[in-house]
């Protein structure tokens, strides 16, 4: 089955959240959040390492978006259900579609951060995958050292299956960082 021909809504909710496919002028709100959060995301996250422009942040959306419609990755933006706030991102990654299988990402603004709301995205997304996309398998990887993201699959009740020792450049490019890869399998 070619994936491009798979159709699946390109949004949904939770209780407190709307989580939707990126769209053309998304980048004012996403650029406004990093630049707002860019010393907590630096240390975890490449596209963090200096203030982008905001014509950049719009290129990505639009990049993102092309990869939704191919079906490559599929990011999700996260907003306040009620107010339409911009709140973070998370997603499908590094999906495999024969078995099926992906990775899930994260960050937020972080402005909205310790409100529980990564938890209940990924919670939804998660719920998404299984149901929309009868995917097997989800992995999180996260950098060791990233507390605040290692949370995240611990609530969700993920299992630690282990440490990728030195397998990755920090997201600075300064150092060789280990990764945790937490895994949810799913009959």
């Amino acid at each position: 089955m070619n994936p491009i021909l798979l159709d699946f809504p390109s949004e949904f909710t939770t209780k407190r959240l709307f989580l939707r496919a990126p769209q053309y002028g998304d980048g004012i709100a996403v650029n406004a959040a990093i630049c707002a959060s860019i010393k907590e995301l630096k240390p975890w996250m490449p596209f963090a390492q200096q203030l982008p422009k905001v014509e950049e942040t719009e290129s990505n959306i639009r990049e993102a978006m092309a990869k939704f419609i191919l079906r490559e990755d599929l990011r999700f933006l996260i907003f306040d259900r009620f107010t339409d706030e911009f709140i973070g991102s998370t997603g499908l990654h590094r999906i495999k579609w024969n078995v099926p299988t992906c990775e899930i990402g994260y960050w937020i603004d972080s402005r909205f951060s310790g409100k529980g709301y990564i938890t209940e995205a990924v919670e939804g997304l998660i719920h998404f995958a299984v149901n929309e996309l009868k995917t097997k398998r989800i992995e999180i990887r996260c950098d060791t050292n990233n507390d605040r993201s290692k949370k995240i699959p611990e609530k969700l009740d993920f299992t630690l299956e282990g440490t990728f020792r030195q397998n990755n450049l920090s997201a600075d490019g300064e150092y060789v960082r280990d990764t945790y890869v937490f895994a949810k399998v799913f009959s």
